[in-house]
């Protein structure tokens, strides 16, 4: 399995402490059967910016240290970086990490908010070849209050991931059931756990995947873990068609 979100670089962010933790939090993913993690550190976040080159050296020293302790995980280099006005540019000059080394993005917004100006970075961003995923739009204040906002963001291009800890409750009952419902809806295209540490905000993948297998989403599951291979292999997502009458039976909109 491939992890696409993931806070494991060390003093860095809010995310692990120190090496040691570093390591746990990587026993502890190989456990759950994931293979392949893309570190994505915070980047023009406002309390954390995890520069180009720290996130290329920590990635580097920790797949030795992975190498060194034969845990079988591959690192790839990333940031889940948050809305700016100058992303384009900040990525054509390598200051901000695709996933991977890949044509996509993991664009956060404001937690509260989507802020007017969103669309047209989603464009811009587009133009410039880029392809923006949201990270866990089923977090953001203003989508749990009304999921057509994120309709709106999908139409313009943008995909999305969802948190594996939404899918088990780690955020509250309104989370999870918002999480499956736009996950029936075709509004969800890849996921990821959004690690920070491994007591709070751990992997939950196996529980996660388990939660959809129990809600019989098995088509699913296949189809997020193939979206999160081809995201790693830079390959095109195919689009989902949209069914809002999915989102108005299990989630009310007014």
């Amino acid at each position: 399995m491939i992890d696409i979100h993931a806070h494991i670089l060390y003093d860095v962010d809010d995310g692990p402490k120190n090496e040691i933790d570093s390591l746990e939090m990587l026993r502890q993913a190989a456990k759950e059967g994931i293979t392949e993690i893309i570190c994505t550190s915070h980047a023009r976040h406002p309390q954390y910016h995890v520069t180009y080159r720290k996130v290329v050296e920590q990635v580097n020293d920790l797949q030795q240290l992975l190498h060194h302790h034969q845990i079988p995980i591959t690192l790839h280099t990333g940031h889940e970086i948050r809305l700016h006005d100058n992303l384009p540019t900040l990525l054509q000059q390598q200051q901000l990490h695709p996933l991977a080394q890949s044509k996509y993005i993991l664009l956060e917004l404001p937690s509260s908010t989507i802020p007017a100006y969103t669309i047209e970075m989603i464009r811009s961003l587009k133009t410039f070849g880029y392809i923006p995923i949201l990270a866990h739009p089923e977090r953001n204040f203003a989508i749990k209050e009304n999921p057509k906002k994120l309709e709106a963001l999908i139409q313009q291009g943008v995909l999305t991931q969802l948190t594996t800890g939404s899918l088990t409750g780690l955020y509250g009952k309104d989370i999870q059931r918002l999480s499956l419902a736009l996950v029936r809806a075709n509004y969800i295209h890849t996921i990821g756990s959004d690690v920070h540490d491994l007591q709070k905000r751990s992997f939950f993948f196996q529980s996660a995947l388990h939660y959809l297998e129990k809600k019989k989403e098995i088509d699913t599951i296949t189809r997020l873990l193939d979206n999160n291979a081809r995201v790693l292999a830079n390959k095109p997502i195919l689009p989902l068609e949209l069914d809002d009458m999915a989102i108005k039976k299990r989630w009310l909109i007014f």
